[in-house]
């Protein structure tokens, strides 16, 4: 197995926008604590990104204002820091969703204790003397995004289309977030490949690395989802099992088994690239009617006129 890139992967030219962060906020005093009506299995399971993202994209903008000296390209780099902005944007979003959760009896700080571990120590930065070892975490932690990118972009893409949502009366708040970050993340889904590409580049690290996010995502997913079963006060003797997962994807309120595993063979692939999966046109139309997203627009377009 070469360790270079065979293929060089082929971009889709049309799916490359500029990003920008947008100062969304949400209001949560009328959500409620099952927000999917009557599906505590889902309503949990997606309540997960609220535990795992604020310390995970904390992360990726202090590995990234890490890697911004090695970026040659000054297309990627404006790139980066807008994915950057973004990605800090969505870490204090879902970290204002876990007040509404304390308020609603469900305490999420024993788990966000055990991910701030993982992310501030585990993938933190290490004593490491300057030079090859340094560079090597740092690449390491660079190919990881890339591949937990895969998943957040896929993710993205399935709840702008999950129309079951709606038709089961999610709350719409909660929705709009959910749908704002999935836009953004199909938005710049290309980025952190990109970047791994331009600094590295290796198959091996990449299948490596990958491997790592996948069984690390696996495991935190499932552990918070039975946390939030185990520990929710409406609940008796709450419970959760890969086969709720596998029911509710084929309801359609979750992502289905099926996509999930169909999704890795694409990302390892030597051939893939990011912007030949998902929508930009989709993302960008969904942010053009967000109220969040569009509430944020106005604000900054009223201090602009100041």
């Amino acid at each position: 197995m070469s360790n270079t890139q065979s293929r060089v992967p082929t971009p889709v030219a049309s799916e490359h926008i500029p990003l920008k962060a947008r100062n969304v906020s949400f209001s949560w005093e009328n959500t409620p604590l099952h927000w999917l009506p009557g599906d505590p299995f889902t309503t949990h399971t997606i309540n997960v990104l609220h535990l795992l993202l604020p310390a995970g994209e904390r992360w990726f903008v202090h590995v990234y204002k890490q890697v911004l000296p090695y970026i040659r390209d000054e297309r990627l780099r404006k790139d980066v820091i807008g994915f950057i902005g973004q990605e800090a944007m969505h870490s204090q979003a879902h970290d204002e969703v876990l007040p509404y959760l304390k308020a609603q009896g469900l305490d999420p700080t024993p788990y966000t204790a055990q991910v701030d571990w993982l992310f501030e120590k585990l993938l933190g930065d290490r004593t490491l003397p300057p030079g090859k070892a340094r560079k090597w975490w740092l690449m390491e932690r660079v190919a990881m995004i890339a591949a937990i990118e895969h998943y957040t972009a896929f993710l993205g893409d399935w709840v702008l289309g999950a129309d079951e949502l709606d038709r089961r009366g999610a709350d719409p708040t909660m929705l709009d977030l959910l749908r704002w970050h999935g836009a953004e993340e199909v938005e710049h889904r290309s980025v952190a490949f990109d970047l791994f590409l331009h600094v590295d580049g290796g198959y091996r690290r990449r299948v490596r690395t990958w491997a790592t996010a996948f069984t690390a995502l696996v495991f935190l997913w499932q552990r918070g989802t039975r946390f939030f079963m185990e520990n929710d006060p409406t609940l008796v003797d709450g419970r959760a099992s890969f086969k709720d997962f596998h029911r509710s994807g084929r309801a359609g309120t979750l992502p289905t088994t099926g996509a999930m595993v169909r999704s890795i063979p694409r990302y390892l692939s030597r051939g893939y690239h990011p912007s030949q999966e998902g929508s930009t046109a989709q993302a960008v139309a969904y942010l053009a009617s967000s109220p969040a997203a569009t509430a944020a627009e106005k604000a900054a377009a009223g201090q602009g006129d100041v």
